[in-house]
């Protein structure tokens, strides 16, 4: 059997990079997905990766920072699998300046984003998720993709570096709420190094744009080049940590932190 045959999970920014990664793997361990992203149900991306995943795929427009479109997308879930086992917030975006360049309308659009987007998913998924959390002996689960940047400063990334370590503490407060209320539910932070990711690339783009880079081929190169295995990472890297905390494997984990980089915080 399957770790996840049964379980349903929806998954935010699923359409590429890690989101897609993690649909693809909860797939592959037997859950049915439900991704969700920006674009119409209609756009020719969405019809691509639906086709290429197969049957136990749906999507659902979201826009993480509108609580109406979280309202919705819970009553959808509900309406159409009666369950929920596993939510990734995974949905981000970026803001590369220096901290005297961020306009106020950038740094709330990151923590609308990144903050607010996991706190909406999990304030609107939580009734649903702690029904279906009775069922199984691991509970539901919640997997929040934080970053190395949620652990340790880096330059010119205040506004993101804020955003994700708000991600990190909200998901440690809200599971221990959850599990001194003994809500069936964990919550965790899967906190990736760099990787190859169209967010990743934008951020780099914007460092070049700002002429704190020659190219973002030689900035990537950089970063693998600082990273103890030598390289950045693919995608399907941080998949197989998402897999196991939605897990029954992860049962005894909540509010911890899984930390995929090649190293770079033991450093």
């Amino acid at each position: 059997m399957q770790r996840l045959e049964g379980r349903v999970a929806l998954v935010t920014g699923a359409l590429r990079g890690i989101g897609l990664a993690a649909a693809e793997r909860l797939l592959s361990e037997g859950a049915v997905v439900v991704l969700t992203d920006l674009p119409d149900p209609g756009a020719a991306e969405v019809a691509a990766v639906l086709g290429r995943l197969g049957p136990s795929a749906r999507y659902l427009q979201l826009n993480v920072a509108q609580e109406a479109d979280w309202q919705a997308a819970a009553a959808q879930v509900r309406a159409d699998h009666g369950r929920l086992d596993v939510m990734v917030a995974n949905a981000g975006t970026d803001c590369t300046a220096r901290v005297e360049d961020i306009t106020l309308a950038d740094w709330h659009r990151v923590m609308a984003v990144n903050v607010d987007g996991l706190f909406l998913g999990v304030k609107h998924c939580a009734p649903l998720m702690e029904e279906t959390g009775r069922t199984t002996r691991g509970g539901s689960s919640v997997i929040a993709i934080s970053s190395i940047m949620g652990i340790v400063g880096i330059a010119d990334a205040a506004a993101y570096n804020t955003s994700k370590g708000a991600v990190r503490l909200f998901c440690k407060a809200v599971a221990i709420e959850f599990a001194q209320k003994r809500m069936p539910i964990r919550v965790n932070s899967v906190h990736p190094g760099f990787v190859r990711t169209h967010l990743l690339e934008q951020g780099m783009a914007g460092w070049v744009e700002k002429g704190m880079g020659e190219s973002v081929e030689a900035l990537m190169a950089g970063l693998g080049a600082t990273t103890p295995m030598g390289r950045i990472a693919e995608p399907d890297e941080i998949a197989p940590a998402i897999a196991f905390l939605a897990s029954d494997d992860a049962s005894y984990v909540t509010g911890a932190e899984l930390v995929v980089d090649g190293g770079w915080t033991a450093q």
